[in-house]
């Protein structure tokens, strides 16, 4: 009888240690607050909330302060919209004031609403989608809150977070009509493409065509200005031996002339000369004398005229060929 007294007496105090250990466990390992008064807080949204389970953390600044613990559906026909109640549980040993007295105090939840706290989901893995809740602090933003859905709890009035604008954004982008879009403009490439490949070819051959017509061009003409640059030559060649010749017939022509009109003008001082001594023998009213005159008057004029000539001539020989000019 002693012996299964004893064995009871183990076998009892055995499970009662393996329950406190178990409790130990569950309470050090688990995060159970089962000692602590938790603060019930309930978040509404009105969009998707893909991603986001229950058991989800609930931070601040990326601080842990709580978790997800239920998620419900509630839907207005009056209005015909949908709300999503997510009821979180904040632990108070992570969420607490100091007071001015450098104490902890305890939290005041309402007080934190009405300074701006705001709930906002946020991304914890692009590559598996899940999100989470996270507290901040938004001063300025509007506490819409949802009276008709939250009754006795505290509600924690909502903020767009980068990724919910993200994800409106492009929610809103038109991708069937760009995609239609960009359809159509690759389908005017490939006709444009088309007619290109089409008529490429033909506008070579005609730019080639005009080049050698061109080139043809340029040939004649080249050639036709190196044939008037001989005949040109050659006529430049053909004046200049005729004013050589002109001006050497101009030189002959005029020292002949020179010559000539000297002799002239000797011939006339001689017969001045006679005709002054025959003067001398006619009587002074005669008519011989009257003709002798005016015959000397006209050769002395002739002379005069043929002296200056002469000294036009031996000053400018070529007004043989061109004569004066008025």
């Amino acid at each position: 009888m002693a012996g299964s007294a004893t064995r009871q007496t183990l076998t009892g105090a055995f499970v009662l240690g393996s329950s406190i250990l178990a409790l130990a466990a569950l309470v050090f390992f688990g995060n159970a607050s089962m000692f602590s008064r938790t603060v019930k807080a309930v978040i509404v949204f009105q969009d998707s909330i893909s991603g986001l389970s229950i058991g989800a953390p609930v931070t601040f600044r990326g601080v842990r302060v709580g978790e997800v613990t239920k998620i419900s559906l509630r839907f207005d026909p009056i209005q015909k919209r949908a709300y999503i109640p997510v009821q979180v549980s904040l632990d108070p040993n992570q969420v607490h004031v100091i007071n001015t007295n450098g104490q902890s105090g305890e939290i005041k939840l309402n007080s934190l609403i009405a300074h701006g706290l705001r709930a906002e989901q946020n991304l914890q893995s692009f590559v598996t989608g899940q999100t989470n809740i996270n507290l901040n602090f938004f001063p300025g933003s509007p506490d819409i809150l949802h009276p008709q859905v939250v009754r006795n709890e505290i509600e924690i009035p909502t903020h767009v977070s980068a990724i919910q604008q993200l994800k409106e954004t492009l929610q809103a982008i038109p991708l069937k009509q760009l995609a239609a879009n960009a359809n159509d403009t690759l389908i005017s490439i490939h006709d444009l493409a088309q007619k290109l490949d089409a008529d490429i070819p033909v506008l070579v051959k005609s730019t080639l065509a005009s080049v050698d017509e061109s080139r043809k061009t340029f040939a004649e003409t080249s050639a036709a200005i190196s044939n008037l640059q001989q005949h040109l030559d050659v006529t430049l060649s053909h004046i200049d031996t005729l004013m050589t010749t002109g001006n050497d017939e101009i030189k002959q022509r005029g020292s002949q002339l020179q010559l000539l009109l000297a002799s002239a003008v000797k011939t006339s001082d001689e017969a001045y000369k006679s005709l002054h001594d025959a003067q001398s023998i006619l009587s002074p009213r005669s008519n011989d004398r009257a003709n002798l005159d005016a015959t000397l008057r006209d050769i002395a004029a002739a002379a005069g005229a043929l002296r200056g000539f002469a000294t036009d001539v031996e000053r400018n020989p070529q007004l043989l060929l061109t004569g004066r000019r008025q």
